[in-house]
């Protein structure tokens, strides 16, 4: 089989490596139809920011898997800062397999990443537009795609928050039926502030207050995915209209008190306050959750909940697999049947050029008024001998795949015989 897999990835490099093979949306565009044109009939780029990984359909005269890797390491000016042992090959069934398992999210750092299978289609149209798809790669992201989508519908791999950010908001959710009627306050605007913001933001959160002691960080984050900046120093005047209270910032000491929040939960009329403290150090005083109506979850709930929701994601992972199995299975019937068609041609052209040889050779043998007469037996004694195996070979093709047994006899017949195969189909089945 001509398919051929070359990756790198969290798995065989670190971020520093990875990071040097990183290719954006114009490289890609760009470096794709060079690829296809030195080693391809057709060729897909997956980059991101764990991963890149070239799939290609080798072309007849295609250079071996490290020559492609070499150049792969050119176009992004990496030489002896990546070397061939930070890339993984892939041929045939591996190759296939590789796709299938990035699409569904088992091959991700984090095992069901649901961007992923939003990447991998974003790189199918990237090779769409380079115009560098043909119709097995086509067959192939398809059926990835379909993959990714039973994945996610038939399993768990991608249910259940794993970042703490998202658990944080994910457990909001869970404690509020409807988070559009909400008020939210961010008190922190760091990275773990803005990934949560971001999915409260998703969710569909009525609205989000920010607050950082830097007051510009939180009005660039505002202007950035929405919101009202309120002063830091107002911390506790906003707590009194607040539903939820994420907090996530670096101080030494607690900034909500126990004694602070008796007094807030007596202006709130004691209405129930959902407080999420995502800080190392701790921001909220512990104590604090022991007020009647106060709901206080730490980093080390949040984990726990993490924990939880990656064990019930690994327990998908054998499904996954299975998955991958079906698919993987079903993809290769229909490559090797695209064999049967150019086998039997090619076996026919074969014997045809040994009969015309022979008949032109002995024809003078023949009277004039019987040669018509050998060029018809002849036709007939190779149609009579190539019947069976033809109709062995499209018995074994039908519903619209080739069986294993049928791939082998393709391989037997043209090592038998001598028969080449034809250039772009590659050379192996």
């Amino acid at each position: 089989m001509n398919l051929l897999s070359i990756g790198i990835s969290h798995r065989t490099a670190p971020v520093d490596v990875r990071e040097r093979m990183w290719f954006s949306d114009a490289q890609t565009k760009e470096a794709l139809p060079q690829l296809k044109d030195r080693f391809f009939s057709e060729c897909l780029l997956v980059s991101t920011c764990n991963r890149t990984e070239l799939y290609g359909v080798a072309s007849g005269t295609a250079a071996d898997a490290a020559t492609v890797c070499d150049r792969l390491v050119e176009m992004r000016d990496a030489q002896g800062a990546v070397g061939r042992d930070h890339f993984v090959f892939r041929t045939g069934p591996d190759a296939v397999a590789q796709l299938f398992k990035v699409a569904s999210g088992i091959d991700s750092m984090v095992v069901g990443d649901i961007q992923i299978l939003n990447q991998v289609k974003e790189a199918i149209q990237l090779a769409r537009e380079a115009n560098v798809l043909g119709p097995v790669l086509n067959r192939l992201t398809q059926t990835a795609l379909h993959v990714g989508k039973r994945s996610r519908t038939e399993t768990a791999i991608t249910e259940g928050a794993v970042s703490v950010s998202y658990a944080a908001v994910e457990l909001a959710g869970k404690i509020f039926a409807d988070l559009s009627r909400k008020r939210a306050l961010l008190v922190g605007a760091g990275e773990t502030g803005e990934l949560t913001l971001k999915h409260l933001v998703t969710k569909g959160i009525g609205e989000v207050l920010i607050a950082n002691r830097t007051r510009e960080k939180a009005e660039a984050l505002v202007g950035t995915l929405g919101g009202t900046v309120v002063e830091f120093e107002n911390l506790q005047e906003s707590l009194v209209d607040m539903d939820i209270v994420i907090t996530s910032v670096a101080s030494p000491a607690h900034i909500i008190s126990p004694a602070e929040m008796h007094r807030t939960m007596r202006r709130r009329g004691n209405a129930p306050l959902f407080i999420i403290d995502i800080g190392v150090p701790r921001n909220v005083h512990p104590e604090t959750g022991r007020i009647e109506n106060v709901f206080l979850y730490d980093i080390d709930s949040l984990t726990q909940v993490v924990d939880r929701n990656l064990e019930r994601r690994k327990v998908g992972i054998p499904r996954v697999q299975a998955i991958i199995g079906e698919e993987s299975a079903e993809f290769l019937r229909w490559y090797h049947s695209l064999e049967v068609g150019p086998a039997i041609q090619d076996l026919r052209t074969a014997f045809e050029s040994v009969r015309q040889q022979e008949v032109e050779k002995n024809i003078h043998r023949f009277r004039e008024e019987d040669r018509e007469l050998v060029d018809l037996v002849t036709r007939r004694i190779i149609n009579k001998l190539l019947h069976e195996p033809m109709t062995v070979l499209k018995r074994g093709s039908e519903n619209g795949g080739a069986d294993p047994e049928t791939v082998t006899r393709i391989a037997a017949l043209r090592d038998l015989f001598g028969i080449s195969r034809r250039n772009g189909r590659g050379d192996g089945t």
